[in-house]
C-alpha cells in the first residue's frame, strides 16, 4: 500500500497564497501520526495484508509575498525559483524497511504467510466439499460434518469390550445359577424427566420412580433447558431414594452396579444425572456404565417378558404398586425369560421427540443407521401441531393430538405426504408442518377468527386427525423401503421389527405398523406404552446388557455428549445402491 501525502500551494489567476511555518509543521505532524498508525497495523496484522513498501512525500511551494501581479512572466519565474529552493521530501525505502524487519520485527516471513494462506484455502475447500456431501441428508446421521465423539463400546470391531470399572461378581463369572443375579441402579436425566429404577439382571423391576416436569415447561410451550436442569438438581436425590426404598434398599451401596445416561440429550440436564451417578459409583466403589440414550430405547425391545408379548397392556396402578413394593424371587423361569429375549439382528424404528431413525441393530454398540430425519422429528412435529391448535403440551404434544384426533375425520383436510417420490430411508416433517399451519390459517379465515387456536373443536379434531394420518403414512412408506432392503440380504435376512421411543406409545401408529408387519409376515415387538417414554428402567436394562458383555466405563473421567452418534453408519454410495435395489423391488408397489 503506497500512501502519498502531498501538500501544494494553490495558485489562481492574479494572486498566490503562501502558507506559513505553522501549516508546514501541521503537515509534518500528520505525517508522523500516520507513520505510527501504520506501524501498529503492521504489528497487529498476522497475515501480512499491509505492505511495507510505502513512500511519504511532502512538498510545498512558497512565494515572496501576497500581492496582485503585473507581469505574468516575473511572477512565474519567482514562483519557480522559490519552489525549487524550499521543496522537501520524506522517503522510506523498501531496503530500510527490510533491514528493520530482520533486526526487530517479530512478524512471520513471507514463506510462512504463503504456507498459512495455503492451509486456510485447503481447509475452506474441504469444508465446502463436506457441506456438499450432507446437503439433503438426514441431520441425525453423522457423516463427518461434526467433530464429535462416537459411541463404540465394543471398539472398532464391535467385539472388544473392556471392563474399565470392573463387573458385578455374577456378571464376571457368567454363571447360570438363577439365584445369583445382580441389580443395577439406572438414572435418567437427558431431557425433562428425572427417572431412577432398580432392575435385576433377570428383568424384574424392583423399584422405580419418576419426577415429571410437565407443569414447569407447559407455560413455555416446550422444554426450557435451564429450568429443566434446576428441576433435575432439586429432584435427583429424592427420586433415587424412592427407587431404592421401593426395592427394599436403604442406600446405593446395596446395588451391584450403576448406569446413567451420558448422551445424546440436553447437556445441562445430562450433567446432573451423570455427576450424581459418578459420585455414587466412586463413593461405594461400584461398576459404572455410561448408557447411550437411543440404545437404551432400542434395547427395551429385548426387555424380558416383553419380546413374546408385544401387545401386553400396561399394569393397573394397583398391580404396578404390588410389583414395585415386592421383590420377586429369582427362579429358573426368570432366568430363562432373560435368555429368550429378541435376538440380534433386527430392524428398529426409533420415533421420539428429538429423533426419527431407521436402525439396523447387529449387537450391543453395533448399530447401523439406515436413515433419519432431514429436519423435524415425528415427536417434534406432533408438539408443534399441538401448539398451533392451542392444545396442552405440558405432557407432550403427541398425547394431546392423539386424543383430539379420535373425534376427527382423517380425510377431511388434504395434506401432502412428505418425500412421496423419493425411495430412500430418510424422513422429513417440515413440509407437513407448514402444510398444517397453512390449512389451519385458511380455516381461521373461513370461520372469521384471528388465530388457529380459536377454531371450533371439530375443526381442530379434523386437522389433528388428518395430520396424524399423513404423518404415519410417511412412516409406513419409509418402513416398506427399509424392510425390502434388510429382508432380501444374501446372508440371513431380517424379519423382526422393533418400534421404540416415546412416539411408539401412539395407539394408531402401533396398530397400523402391526397391520403392515402382518401383511409382510414380520415379527413386531413394541414395549408397553409406559416403557416407551424416558424412565430409569430402560437405563438400568441397557447397563445390564453392557455388563453381560463384560463392558463398563471409568467414572473418574466420564463426559456427557449432547451429540453422540453411533460409530457405524451407512455410506452415501451404499445408500444409492440400496435405493436402486428398492426401486427394482418396489416398481409394482403402490407408494
Amino acid at each position: 500500500m503506497r500512501l502519498v501525502f502531498l501538500g501544494r500551494l494553490t495558485q489562481s489567476a492574479g494572486f498566490c497564497v503562501r502558507p506559513g511555518p505553522s501549516l508546514q509543521q501541521q503537515w509534518r505532524r500528520k505525517i508522523n501520526d500516520w507513520q505510527e498508525v501504520l506501524q501498529k497495523w503492521r504489528k497487529r496484522s498476522c497475515c501480512g495484508t499491509f505492505s511495507t513498501d510505502y513512500k511519504i512525500q511532502f512538498s510545498t511551494t512558497t512565494t515572496t509575498t501576497s500581492c496582485f501581479s503585473t507581469s505574468s512572466s516575473s511572477s512565474s519565474s519567482s514562483s519557480s525559483s522559490s519552489s525549487s529552493s524550499t521543496s522537501s521530501s520524506i522517503v522510506s525505502t523498501q531496503e530500510g524497511e527490510n533491514d528493520n524487519i530482520q533486526r526487530n520485527d517479530p512478524r512471520p516471513t513471507l514463506e510462512e504467510i504463503r504456507e498459512r494462506r495455503k492451509l486456510v484455502k485447503q481447509e475452506k475447500k474441504a469444508a465446502k466439499q463436506r457441506r456438499r456431501l450432507i446437503i439433503g441428508q438426514a441431520k441425525a446421521v453423522d457423516r463427518g460434518k461434526h467433530n464429535v465423539v462416537t459411541y463404540q463400546p465394543g471398539g472398532q470391531d464391535g467385539q472388544t469390550f473392556m471392563a474399565l470399572s470392573g463387573l458385578p461378581n455374577y456378571a464376571a463369572h457368567d454363571t447360570n445359577d438363577p439365584t445369583k443375579l445382580f441389580t443395577v441402579l439406572g438414572i435418567e436425566s437427558s431431557c425433562d424427566d428425572t427417572g431412577a429404577a432398580v432392575v435385576r439382571s433377570d428383568g424384574v423391576i424392583l423399584g422405580e420412580a419418576l419426577a415429571s416436569q410437565s407443569a414447569i415447561h407447559e407455560p413455555w410451550g416446550g422444554v426450557k433447558p435451564d429450568l429443566a436442569r434446576n428441576a433435575h438438581q432439586e429432584q435427583i436425590d429424592t427420586v433415587i431414594q424412592q427407587a431404592l426404598h421401593q426395592a427394599g434398599m436403604t442406600s446405593a451401596a446395596q446395588v451391584d452396579a450403576i448406569g446413567v445416561t451420558v448422551g445424546p440429550g440436553l447437556e445441562l440436564c445430562l450433567r446432573v444425572g451423570c455427576n450424581k451417578a459418578r459420585e455414587l459409583a466412586m463413593e461405594f466403589n461400584k461398576p459404572f456404565v455410561g448408557v447411550h440414550h437411543l440404545e437404551a430405547h432400542i434395547l427395551m425391545a429385548r426387555f424380558p417378558l416383553m419380546a413374546n408379548d408385544p401387545n401386553q397392556q400396561p399394569p393397573t396402578p394397583t398391580q404396578q404398586q404390588q410389583q414395585l413394593s415386592t421383590t420377586a424371587p429369582a427362579t429358573a423361569d426368570t432366568l430363562a425369560s432373560t435368555k429368550a429375549t429378541m435376538d440380534f439382528p433386527f430392524l428398529a424404528l426409533l420415533v421420539s421427540g428429538g429423533h426419527c431413525q431407521l436402525i439396523r441393530c447387529r449387537g450391543i454398540g453395533n448399530c447401523e443407521i439406515l436413515g433419519g430425519t432431514m429436519d423435524d422429528s415425528l415427536g417434534e412435529c406432533f408438539d408443534k401441531t399441538a401448539r398451533l391448535l392451542g392444545l396442552p403440551v405440558g405432557g407432550g404434544g403427541g398425547p394431546a393430538v392423539e386424543r383430539i384426533a379420535r373425534c376427527g375425520n382423517a380425510t377431511s383436510v388434504e395434506l401432502p405426504v412428505p418425500l412421496r417420490y423419493k425411495k430412500n430411508f430418510d424422513f422429513s416433517y417440515a413440509g407437513l408442518k407448514t402444510a398444517v399451519r397453512m390449512a389451519a390459517q385458511k380455516m381461521a379465515v373461513e370461520y372469521q377468527v384471528e388465530r388457529p387456536d380459536q377454531l371450533p373443536d371439530h375443526c381442530k379434531a379434523d386437522l389433528a386427525a388428518s395430520f396424524q394420518h399423513v404423518a404415519i403414512q410417511h412412516v409406513e412408506q419409509r418402513l416398506k423401503y427399509a424392510m425390502n432392503l434388510v429382508q432380501d440380504e444374501n446372508e440371513g435376512g431380517i424379519r423382526t421389527l422393533a418400534v421404540v421411543g416415546g412416539v411408539a406409545a401412539n395407539t394408531l401408529l402401533r396398530t397400523r405398523i402391526e397391520q403392515l408387519c402382518m401383511t409382510r409376515d414380520w415379527k413386531l415387538v413394541v414395549p408397553p406404552p409406559r416403557l416407551c417414554t424416558d424412565q430409569g428402567t430402560m437405563i438400568a436394562w441397557a447397563a445390564i446388557e453392557r455388563l453381560w458383555k463384560k463392558s463398563s466405563d471409568d467414572p473418574t473421567n466420564q463426559e456427557v455428549h449432547a451429540r453422540y452418534p453411533f460409530a457405524t453408519i451407512i455410506g452415501k454410495d451404499q445408500t444409492k445402491n440400496d435405493d436402486n435395489k428398492d426401486n427394482h423391488n418396489n416398481q409394482n408397489e403402490k407408494s
